[in-house]
């Protein structure tokens, strides 16, 4: 008997869960003597817990339920295909349908001079490869040396490794002895957080040209790789300044160093282009996705890779990597009914015109509450900075997150998923969201600010 045959409390479901679940970034014993959420069913935008509670899920899961819980579209194709063909590798000289399918419609839907992916199970293993891929692109071009990845500090590549190392998370770094050698980290885009009294157009720039110092540093010579995503997500949504993609691709270009766009969380529509790249108007060499490319209906990932460097990987021999689960077929199916869902109801086009404007109007306008120093949105990610004083961007008088756990915690309990990363709230709903749902969202977060807002000063944070 599986427990959805069973009529187990909620408290017996934690207790099960305790006893034998590992979370992911969790402290055990204080999850367990919490008791974790139960989430039962989704639909739309909309969660219930075991409880009975219905919760709009602002995160779309973890940043990728694109086109929303439910769509029979994406639960169909993969039934049909688990019947068909549940599984085959691509390892040996073998394909599949499905992989050949969604590689050619990827190829369609990435920017110009996209034509070829390499096929992972999720954005950390996407990234993962990309290390060895940029590696063993210099080594076929006779440049062995080339062998440094350049990325940000608070960026988010993935928790393996690789992923790990190329991310600029202290916490994680911390543990495991990471990072692995050669990989490098520069100061990050954050203009509300560290652009001083620099106007973010002149942050913007700096921030980038420490890119270039870096490598007079250390020399171009030495250097493969500078990775970012677009926007950084699990940092605390930092959009950069417009003056800073451009002045990034300038020094790539200059120093011939390879330009990767982690698009995992903003691409497939999340900021109202296709890809973060183009939203921002920077044309990479190499992507990283996951997440949106099957709105989480199955893991998948892939390595998008250019023709300049696609044309070199393929005829330097063997490039000895891959995966078990590398295009998987029911994943596969799964990413195909989510592009085609995505490109039939346009639904990237009304991030861009429609709900996206609609949304951000409403979300900037909750910078008027004295707890928040900042709101910002693009597309459909947004962030609110706390603060108890809005004129000094102050940090609170507590451990950095508590009040943000705090603002967390209220929200949910009020029927809204926001994340907390510091004393950042954050916020990616679901791309189909309707206005009125929107309506919700916003009514539900201001809401929640008043009542943390509260609890700070009751508190004695304020």
């Amino acid at each position: 008997m599986t427990l959805h045959q069973t009529n187990l409390t909620t408290a017996e479901l934690r207790a099960i869960d305790a006893a034998h679940h590992l979370h992911p970034f969790t402290d055990t014993k204080g999850l367990n003597a919490e008791g974790a959420r139960v989430i039962v069913k989704s639909k739309g935008v909309h969660l219930w817990d075991s409880e009975g509670n219905t919760i709009i899920d602002g995160m779309s899961g973890l940043w990728n339920v694109n086109v929303g819980y439910g769509r029979e579209e994406i639960i169909d194709a993969v039934a049909r295909q688990m019947r068909e063909l549940p599984y085959y590798n691509t390892f040996f000289k073998t394909t599949h349908l499905p992989a050949i399918e969604l590689a050619r419609l990827l190829a369609e839907v990435t920017p110009p001079g996209f034509n070829r992916v390499f096929f992972t199970g999720s954005g950390s293993e996407s990234n993962d490869t990309i290390i060895r891929m940029v590696r063993h692109y210099w080594a076929a071009l006779d440049k062995p040396e080339k062998k440094i990845i350049v990325a940000r500090h608070n960026g988010y590549h993935g928790s393996t490794m690789g992923g790990a190392s190329l991310g600029g998370m202290k916490p994680m770094h911390a543990q495991g002895g990471l990072p692995i050698p050669g990989i490098v980290h520069i100061a990050q885009p954050y203009w509300y957080g560290e652009g001083g009294d620099q106007s973010p157009e002149a942050f913007g720039l700096w921030a980038a040209r420490e890119l270039e110092r870096t490598l007079d540093e250390i020399g171009a010579d030495k250097v493969a790789a500078f990775i970012g995503e677009p926007v950084q997500g699990a940092g605390g949504v930092v959009i950069p300044p417009a003056t800073y993609w451009p002045e990034i691709q300038r020094i790539c270009r200059e120093r011939d160093i390879l330009l990767i766009s982690d698009e995992v969380i903003c691409g497939f529509g999340r900021t109202g282009a296709w890809f973060g790249c183009q939203h921002f108007g920077y044309e990479p060499d190499i992507m990283a996705m996951a997440k949106g490319i099957s709105s989480g209906y199955l893991p998948i990932g892939g390595v998008m890779v250019s023709d300049k460097v696609a044309e070199v990987i393929a005829n330097a021999g063997d490039f000895n990597h891959g995966y078990t689960y590398s295009g998987h077929p029911a994943a596969c199916a799964a990413a195909i009914a989510n592009i085609r869902i995505l490109l039939d109801e346009k639904i990237v086009d009304r991030v861009r015109d429609d709900i996206g404007p609609y949304m951000q109007k409403q979300w900037l306008a909750l910078a008027d509450h004295p707890m928040v120093g900042e709101a910002r949105m693009v597309g459909l990610v947004g962030a609110l900075e706390l603060t108890p004083n809005k004129a000094t961007r102050a940090a609170w008088p507590a451990e950095i997150g508590t009040v943000g756990t705090i603002t967390r915690d209220i929200s949910f309990r009020n029927g809204l998923v926001m994340r907390a990363t510091r004393d950042v709230m954050i916020i990616a709903p679901p791309l189909v969201i309707s206005h009125e749902e929107v309506d919700d969202l916003v009514r539900i977060t201001r809401k929640t600010l008043d009542e943390a807002w509260a609890e700070a000063k009751h508190r004695g944070y304020v």
